[in-house]
C-alpha cells in the first residue's frame, strides 16, 4: 500500500472486546438462545425497565439530532453528585473520556504511569499518543500505590488508577488512595476509574473535593456500563475541575451523546431499585463463585467488582472448551495472565451453569 500510514500505528495492538453471542453462534454453529455470556462485566438484570420506556418513547424523534451538549442529562446527573454541570463531561463510553485525556496531555517526551493487569485501553492510548508508558509491577495483582509514586518522573503528566481495577477485580483501601491522590504532584492528572464503584461498600469520596475545587489535576470516570446495565448505549462521564473539563470539551466531538442514550440514562438514574436488586444478585454469585472455586482448589482473586478472576492453568484451552459448551467467558492471555480467565456474574442460573460447564472442562 502506497499510503503513508502513522508510524504510531504500525505496533499498536488492536482491543480484543468479549465476543458477542451472535458471533460465536455464527462461528460454531450454536443457536444464540442457548448460549451465555460472561465475559464482559455487563449487568445481567438488563437494562431499568424505566429506562427502556425513556428509549421508546424518543424513537418517533430519532430523525432529529440529539442535544449536542446533553443538558438534561448532564443537569440531572450533577443534582445527583452534588456538583456543578461544568464538573462534568460526557463520552461515548469511557473509553472516549480516556481519549479526551490523551488529546489533552499526552504527546511524545511524556510520560503515562499505570499498574501492571491495568485497563488495556490506558496503555493502548498512551502508545497512540506517542506518550512513554511506564508500568508499575502489580502487587498482590493490584496497585502498587507506592512503586507507583516512585514511578513518577519530570516527565510524567497522567496517572491511571482503576479502583476497582479490571480486569483483576483488587481494590485499594479508602485511606491508601485518598493518601495517593494527596501525594501526585499538581502538574500531574490523576485520573481514578470508578467504572465498578457502585459495588463498593464505602468508597473514597473524592467527589466533595472535587466540589471544594481542591483536586483540579483530578478526574474521575463513571459509566453506565455496568451497574446501570446501559453497556449498549456507550455512555460514559468524567468529573473534575472546571478548567480541565473546559480542555476536554474541546475535543469532544459534537453529537456523542445519542437521543437514545440521554433518554435512557436519564430514567436509569432515578432506578434506585434496579441498582439495588443489581448489588444484591451481584453479591450472592460473587459468593457462589468463591464456594466453588475452593471447593475446586482453584486460585481466585477476591473480588470488588461484577466479575472475578479465576486461575485454571491453560486460560486460552479453557476458554475455547466453555464456548464450545455454549459458555462465553474471557481469557487473560492478552493481559499477560495466560493461565486465568475472568468470569462475570451472570443471573443465578446462568452461574450455575457456568461453574458446572466449568467443571466438565477441567474434568477433561
Amino acid at each position: 500500500m502506497s499510503l503513508s500510514i502513522n508510524p504510531t500505528l504500525k505496533d499498536l495492538p488492536t482491543y480484543q472486546p468479549g465476543r458477542p453471542i451472535e458471533e460465536v453462534a455464527r462461528e460454531l454453529g450454536l443457536p444464540a438462545a442457548e448460549i451465555i455470556k460472561l465475559a464482559s462485566n455487563e449487568n445481567p438484570l438488563g437494562p431499568s425497565p424505566a429506562a427502556l420506556a425513556a428509549m421508546q418513547h424518543v424513537l418517533a424523534n430519532i430523525n432529529l439530532y440529539p442535544d449536542g451538549n446533553a443538558f438534561y442529562l448532564k443537569h440531572k446527573l450533577a443534582n445527583k453528585l452534588d456538583v456543578q454541570p461544568a464538573n462534568l463531561i460526557l463520552g461515548n463510553g469511557s473509553n472516549e473520556i480516556i481519549e479526551f485525556v490523551g488529546h489533552a496531555l499526552m504527546q511524545p517526551g511524556v510520560d503515562v504511569v499505570v499498574s501492571q493487569y491495568c485497563f488495556a485501553i490506558y496503555p493502548l492510548t498512551a502508545k497512540l499518543f506517542g506518550a512513554n508508558l511506564i508500568t508499575v509491577p502489580a502487587k498482590n495483582y493490584g496497585h502498587d500505590l507506592a512503586a507507583m509514586l516512585k514511578a513518577i518522573t519530570p516527565q510524567t503528566r497522567v496517572v491511571f488508577v482503576a479502583n476497582p481495577n479490571n480486569p483483576t477485580g483488587t481494590a485499594v483501601s479508602k485511606q491508601d488512595l485518598m493518601e495517593f491522590a494527596n501525594q501526585i504532584p499538581a502538574r500531574v492528572l490523576l485520573v481514578i476509574d470508578e467504572a465498578y464503584i457502585e459495588f463498593l461498600d464505602d468508597p473514597a469520596d473524592f467527589i466533595s473535593e472535587i466540589r471544594r475545587g481542591q483536586k483540579p489535576n483530578l478526574l474521575l470516570m463513571r459509566t453506565f456500563s455496568k451497574i446501570f446495565g446501559l453497556a449498549g448505549l456507550r455512555l460514559g462521564y468524567g468529573i473534575g475541575n472546571p478548567e480541565l473539563i473546559a480542555a476536554l470539551e474541546k475535543v469532544r466531538q459534537p453529537f456523542n451523546i445519542n437521543s437514545i442514550a440521554q433518554a435512557g440514562a436519564l430514567a436509569a438514574l432515578d432506578d434506585a431499585e434496579h441498582m439495588r436488586r443489581t448489588r444484591d444478585n451481584n453479591a450472592r454469585g460473587l459468593l457462589l463463585y468463591a464456594e466453588t472455586f475452593q471447593k475446586l482448589g482453584l486460585e481466585f482473586i477476591p473480588s470488588a467488582g461484577n466479575f472475578v478472576l479465576v486461575r485454571v492453568g491453560d486460560g486460552q484451552r479453557v476458554f475455547d472448551a466453555m464456548q464450545k459448551l455454549g459458555v462465553i467467558v474471557r481469557p487473560m492471555g492478552g493481559y499477560q495472565l495466560p493461565e486465568w480467565i475472568r468470569i462475570s456474574v451472570g443471573t443465578p442460573e446462568e452461574n450455575e451453569r457456568c461453574l458446572a460447564t466449568l467443571r466438565q472442562v477441567l474434568n477433561t
